[in-house]
């Protein structure tokens, strides 16, 4: 398998330049970061509220909660780390199910009725832990992400997938061992689950959250419907039909709860599906040509061009921009310099990765001034993330950098950089991809190498000999 440098000893800003420019690609970069500099910068969204500063903590799919949907004392400790970060933009904390058939797996959250108080909790206990640190949470905004996982649910099994699908894809298919015979949503089916959308955000209203993010990424059921070209009908085919989903559940939710904020995550381009190669790393899978069972294939950004315009005809301000997803191609979702147990070795240097969606990020936010847009893809930036962080933010690439992965190592890791401090080295997230392994393996997720809370676990030992055993 290929070797590449690792983050870690790139120890200058000058041979961070050398090694990418030995890529072919560029980043903004800082030399130096400030603590009252661009990322300390307050942001007014255009309704009027001031959000805090400029991190942002993604929404991540959890493992831990109960068979019924509820959070647990695991998921709630996440999410009061959450709080003591720093961050002043939530997107979420967690990616919640609106029915129970659109989980991803049998211990993801689901909003219902049953389970509304404990996710109302998890919020209060959020901005409860940042008020305590921070000593104010009046510019703190916190959302909730709803989801379908439609091609990748797996409601009551973790080993068993329950596909939900809205066309037979040409690859993809073939992965869930789906045959020509299996049942695509109907068109009514996609009407009951619109109005799962709409209930579930009127209950995150009721919770206290200030906005829902309608789901639109990585292979879940919203996305799958911008590439749904060949489905017949009012919900396939032109752009007008593959967006009338998220345009019914926005129309929904205003109608229903019209205070609500509205955001979108969305993969803003996409790939084919890769599968690991003869020599352990990544190779694109074949498909019949010309392949178009993608939205924004190969960085092509018209697609995504013509969907933020249609949000921003549709007042929805909030977007949070990501790429592909990771069950098919991870390493342009999250570029990782290790692949999970059951995943395959990068087939690029991830610093490539990186710079894609940065770059991206850049010039969907420079067509679209108007809306409030998240980067992603910094966490594998390591030490040098504030000031790539602080660069792209100072210079209008995005106007929020948004972390995932090392929330879940160093979750302190935006109040460090606000307040001046030099960065805790043995806390900062390597891509070890233990946090997405674990889950896979049927385990809590969590960091494992990093927070010594996991490493007490029990789980740790199990994690260790699936590793083992993988090789």
């Amino acid at each position: 398998m290929t070797e590449y440098r690792r983050v870690a000893t790139l120890r200058s800003a000058a041979a961070l330049r050398e090694h990418l420019s030995t890529l072919g690609v560029t980043l903004p970069l800082d030399e130096r970061v400030e603590a009252s500099g661009p990322l300390a910068a307050p942001f007014r969204t255009p309704d009027g509220f001031r959000i805090g500063n400029r991190f942002c903590i993604h929404p991540m799919e959890g493992w831990d909660g109960t068979t019924d949907g509820l959070p647990t004392d695991l998921t709630r400790r996440r999410w009061a780390r959450f709080g003591q970060s720093g961050a002043k933009l939530v997107w979420g904390g967690e990616a919640v199910a609106v029915s129970p058939e659109g989980r991803a797996n049998p211990n993801q959250l689901l909003m219902a009725p049953a389970t509304l108080g404990g996710i109302e909790q998890l919020r209060r206990d959020l901005v409860d832990a940042h008020a305590a640190a921070f000593g104010r949470s009046d510019d703190l905004l916190v959302g909730l992400q709803l989801t379908h996982s439609g091609r990748f649910a797996r409601p009551r099994q973790k080993t068993q997938a329950e596909p939900v699908i809205l066309y037979h894809h040409p690859v993809l298919d073939r992965r869930l061992g789906l045959g020509p015979e299996s049942p695509v949503l109907s068109d009514a089916e996609i009407e009951r689950l619109i109005g799962c959308f709409v209930e579930a955000a009127a209950m995150a209203w009721q919770a206290g959250y200030a906005f829902v993010d309608v789901k639109h990424c990585h292979g879940y059921l919203g996305h799958e419907f911008l590439s749904a070209r060949h489905r017949p009908g009012p919900y396939g085919g032109s752009f007008e039909n593959r967006t009338r989903f998220l345009r019914e559940i926005v129309g929904g939710i205003r109608a229903r709860v019209p205070e609500l904020r509205i955001g979108v995550r969305l993969s803003a381009f996409d790939i084919v599906p890769y599968r690991t190669g003869p020599e352990g790393h990544g190779v694109p899978e074949t498909a019949s040509l010309p392949y178009d069972a993608a939205f924004g294939l190969e960085a092509d950004l018209e697609d995504a061009t013509q969907f933020l315009r249609l949000l921003e005809s549709l007042g929805v301000t909030l977007v949070n921009l990501t790429a592909g997803s990771p069950y098919y191609n991870p390493h342009i979702q999250r570029p990782a310099l290790f692949p999970p147990s059951d995943g395959y070795g990068p087939p690029e240097d991830p610093f490539v990765g990186v710079a894609r969606q940065v770059a991206a990020t850049a010039e969907l936010k420079r067509r679209f001034p108007g809306l409030t847009i998240v980067g992603s893809a910094y966490s594998y930036l390591q030490e040098w993330l504030p000031n790539v962080a602080q660069a792209v933010v100072g210079g209008g690439g995005a106007d929020f950098v948004g972390l995932g992965r090392m929330v879940l190592s160093y979750p302190e890791l935006p109040a460090d950089v606000l307040a001046g401090r030099t960065l805790t080295r043995r806390l900062i997230c390597r891509t070890f991809s233990d946090c997405t392994t674990a889950p896979r393996k049927g385990l809590v997720s969590g960091c494992y190498p990093l927070d010594h809370f996991y490493k007490e676990r029990p789980e740790f030992d199990a994690l260790a000999g699936f590793k083992k055993a993988a090789g």
